[in-house]
């Protein structure tokens, strides 16, 4: 019978030699990397000078400075350039002298191990406290493009061809819509940000719950309602559209001035959008619960309902801040091939967030 001890001390060495190698190689890689990154500093740092010289030389052009200023803003760049260079080449000489004098791994003591760990830095975009990806890149001197995160809900109903709101066979309040998308906002004009141009993608999801104990029926390729043979305890079609909404934005804004770049900044005042949206619907789906003879039933039917495929309308919203009153109105009819057009109208709020 092989001796447990003896077992274990075998299998203590074969880890020890397997955890030595793995240690050499893990500093060897680190080494390797952090040597690749100070070859690249020097290129770094002068793209970033070409840069900084060039916003310089926009704001000469623009009279905002003289050419006594411009001159002395471009010397102070090349020597914050040159001292960079310097002292990130010597904090990456300085970490690979630690590895390579310390075979068995180095903590700083700043929450980076060196060695031991499977990790490389505390921070993303760190490699043993010296940054990949630095925000030491100068600003733009003029950004005209933002980017938003826009949700938008609220009421949902119908416009239905011959027949006032107030009639409609759709719940007022159980029918609603929900709105996820991505925005972009684009200063139309070089000189003011009295317009931008504001568009993207988004997904709209508009519900209709119908009155009484109606669902939806395909009949003869029409969409009608019915009367439901059970007890409804809910009824609920919800159609999905991908589309791509185009807006106009008009409204004030504050013009922000610094020493290398401008920016114009609407955050605290009202603006105002009028536009449209046009795409196309990727799914469609009724909902039901009822009880048969005291058993819960639910079912989630998906077909198309005759739904139109191309939808496309118009839309506006006014706003302060992040927050927006929001009203959409579908040009294109719910249904296809109906008898008497329905067409979606929905009003709520909208929050567009950088």
């Amino acid at each position: 019978m092989i001796n447990i001890s003896k077992l274990v001390t075998i299998l203590a060495l074969v880890l020890g030699i397997q955890f030595i190698g793995a240690q050499e190689n893990y500093n060897s890689n680190r080494i390797k990397i952090l040597n690749e990154k100070k070859e690249k500093i020097t290129t770094e740092e002068r793209d970033f000078l070409k840069t900084e010289v060039e916003n310089i030389m926009k704001r000469l052009q623009n009279g905002e400075i003289t050419e006594e200023k411009a001159k002395e803003l471009k010397e102070k760049a090349a020597q914050k350039r040159a001292l960079n260079i310097e002292n990130r080449t010597a904090i990456i000489e300085n970490k690979i002298a630690l590895l390579e004098r310390n075979d068995n791994g180095y903590d700083d003591n700043e929450g980076e191990t060196s060695m031991g760990g499977f990790s490389i830095g505390g921070n993303k975009g760190t490699l043993i406290g010296v940054k990949t990806k630095g925000n030491n890149k100068p600003k733009k001197y003029d950004r005209r493009t933002y980017s938003d995160l826009v949700i938008a809900f609220g009421l949902n109903n119908a416009i239905i061809d011959g027949e006032k709101l107030d009639d409609s066979p759709y719940k007022f309040g159980g029918s609603r819509f929900f709105e996820l998308g991505w925005a972009w906002r684009t200063r139309v004009f070089e000189k003011t940000n009295f317009m931008r141009l504001k568009y993207g993608v988004s997904v709209q999801i508009n519900g209709y719950k119908p009155v009484d104990n109606n669902y939806f029926v395909e009949n003869g390729g029409e969409t009608s309602l019915e009367v439901f043979p059970y007890d409804l305890k809910k009824s609920k079609l919800s159609i999905t559209n991908l589309v791509i909404p185009v807006h106009f934005e008009f409204g004030p804004s504050k013009k922000i001035v610094k020493d290398n770049y401008y920016r114009y900044n609407t955050y605290n005042k009202f603006k105002f959008g009028i536009g449209g949206y046009a795409g196309f619907n990727i799914g469609t789906r009724q909902k039901l619960k009822y009880s048969i003879d005291g058993d819960k039933v639910k079912d989630k039917l998906k077909r198309d309902y005759n739904a139109s495929n191309l939808v496309y309308g118009v839309s506006s919203y006014i706003a302060f801040k992040n927050t927006a009153v929001y009203v959409k109105y579908d040009l294109s009819p719910i249904f296809k091939d109906q008898t008497v057009d329905q067409n979606n109208i929905s009003l709520g709020v909208r929050f567009d967030m950088e």
